[in-house]
């Protein structure tokens, strides 16, 4: 997940929570066991109060734009609230990339699987995780990779750049950017009980 639908989505959930938090404890303070024990200057709701009483709402509907309005707003609340939630649980199909051969194609998938698999096998490399981007006639590539821990980077980054340009010359016509970031392993220290 991207970082400002991470962003996008926090800033959903927590507006929506605190307007039910908000919209709850004001109702709640209708409640005299509640009410009494609040600050003597804290504002509280009338005993019995709802948000809408009969004679309100009767008065709000003799306007004309009233019901238009509510309707048209909760509409479309409910269409962009429907939207968000199928974004969320969409999973779109990773795309398969036409190559420089005729009838080959490229599933990123695979690409990252196999940049796993032979990033593993290089000597000082304990773990590595693998993700390809396509944008237009590029792959942007993040490799993140955990070193063992007597490895120094300066041991495996050529290996790592041979490895890449070898993706490169396979994922032809598409031009390959690398992002690479390193981790050492630490040594756990053993607990003694």
């Amino acid at each position: 997940m991207t970082a400002p639908r991470r962003a996008a989505n926090r800033t959903v959930l927590a507006t929506a929570g605190f307007a039910m938090l908000t919209g709850g404890a004001w109702l709640a303070t209708a409640q005299d066991s509640i009410a009494d024990r609040l600050p003597a200057g804290w504002p509280t709701a009338a005993s019995g109060t709802v948000l809408l009483n009969r004679r309100s709402l009767a008065e709000l509907r003799d306007h004309t734009w009233w019901v238009p309005t509510v309707t048209t707003a909760s509409a479309l609340a409910t269409v962009l609230l429907a939207w968000w939630l199928f974004a969320q649980i969409s999973h779109r199909r990773r795309p398969r990339l036409p190559l420089a051969a005729a009838g080959g194609h490229l599933r990123t998938r695979a690409l990252e699987e196999v940049l796993v698999e032979r990033a593993v096998a290089l000597d000082g490399i304990s773990r590595c995780h693998a993700r390809v981007h396509a944008r237009r006639r590029r792959l942007c590539l993040s490799l993140r990779v955990w070193l063992a821990p007597d490895t120094t980077p300066d041991q495996v980054v050529q290996q790592l750049t041979a490895l890449t340009r070898e993706a490169g010359r396979a994922a032809a016509p598409y031009e390959i950017d690398t992002r690479l970031r390193m981790s050492h392993v630490t040594h756990r220290a053993h607990h003694v009980r």
